[in-house]
């Protein structure tokens, strides 16, 4: 049972920012064969989504919107943090080392709680995956978060403070950042630490699950 954590920097804070920066564009745009060119595209269209290779700078776990959300609780509740996170058409997109496409699935099969996670869609070499743009539209995201590629005014600067009118990360149409990529070197998981994860997500839904089937009869016993 994967209750063991590999030893890894602990970050307690878990960040806000919903727009990714220069730098952070920076880092996405190195996993493209031409990194200049989607920066010259992306300055012009910065809020249009785009599809980038996975292998080289980074692989993505496409998991289910309510199970990835209770990975990412985990990873920055009880363990190290995690990578960029996006959501993305009703799916969590978790950004991780290279080579964790292949190597988690091959975990997952001898772990004790493997059957319990839901299927997740490993996306590494070879593959593609859709980013949401580098920053949110009015009214989908942090009203107060201005994109690091223009600088246009109030729009971005709707009353109500950060985080006010943010939509539901697990709609199915909605494409928006709920880690950011800020830095030119992100940390990035590796499958030892999402293995981690996936177990305690299962087990807290499991439990959930066992305490909606307790609180069941007492609910029926209200009602007669």
């Amino acid at each position: 049972m994967s209750d063991w954590l590999p030893e890894t920097p602990r970050t307690l804070a878990f960040p806000t920012t919903s727009y990714v920066t220069l730098a952070g564009a920076d880092w996405l745009a190195s996993a493209s064969p031409r990194p200049d060119d989607l920066q010259a595209h992306w300055a012009l269209q910065p809020a249009a989504p785009s599809v980038l290779p996975c292998g080289t700078a980074f692989d993505v776990i496409n998991a289910p919107a309510l199970f990835g959300r209770r990975m990412v609780d985990r990873l920055w509740s009880d363990g190290p943090g995690s990578g960029p996170v996006a959501a993305h058409r009703g799916r969590i997109l978790l950004f991780a080392a290279p080579g964790t496409a292949q190597r988690l699935p091959a975990l997952l099969v001898w772990e004790e709680w493997g059957t319990a996670v839901p299927p997740l869609l490993c996306h590494g070499s070879g593959d593609a995956v859709t980013i949401p743009p580098l920053h949110p539209h009015p009214g989908t995201g942090t009203p107060r978060a201005r994109p690091a590629y223009t600088d246009a005014p109030s729009a971005y600067d709707g009353a109500g403070g950060p985080g006010a009118g943010a939509a539901d990360p697990a709609s199915p149409g909605l494409s928006r950042w709920l880690v950011a990529p800020d830095v030119r070197k992100p940390w990035l998981p590796g499958a030892d630490i999402l293995l981690w994860a996936c177990v305690r997500a299962a087990r807290a839904a499991a439990g959930a699950q066992r305490e909606a089937a307790a609180q069941h009869p007492v609910s029926a016993l209200a009602g007669s």
